[in-house]
């Protein structure tokens, strides 16, 4: 089992940025694409990006495409999310995770994932 712990999130103006980190502990952090996610209140659990095993594949939510950028430092077991030129509509709690995929495919389906982190909150005021 992955244990994840994610950071970086906080209350920011529209406009602003935010960069969130999620540090992997337990087995080989290299091996397995990850990815971000994101719940509003009385939401759903939406897709936000993904990334594969060595950073030279990436997704991204259309709603978050060209603001958003997902990266991962194999090295610190780091996988990161960049948020530029947020918007309050992506006020959410953002969660990473561990993709189950061994086939190269970026899924935005949640049942593609496990080994969830806890979350942490952004909130962007408009």
């Amino acid at each position: 089992q992955v244990q994840l712990i994610e950071s970086g999130g906080g209350l920011v103006q529209a406009g602003g940025s935010l960069r969130l980190s999620c540090v992997a502990s337990g087995r080989s952090f290299s091996s397995y694409a990850m990815g971000w996610f994101r719940q509003a209140p009385g939401k759903e659990r939406e897709f936000v990006a993904a990334i594969n095993w060595n950073g030279g594949n990436t997704y991204y939510a259309d709603s978050v495409k060209g603001r958003f950028t997902i990266s991962r430092d194999n090295a610190k077991n780091t996988v990161y999310l960049q948020m530029n030129s947020l918007k309050p509509e992506d006020t959410a709690v953002y969660y990473c995770a561990r993709s189950r995929r061994w086939d190269g495919v970026l899924s935005t389906a949640l049942v593609s994932y496990g080994d969830w982190g806890q979350g942490t909150q952004v909130t962007v005021s408009s």
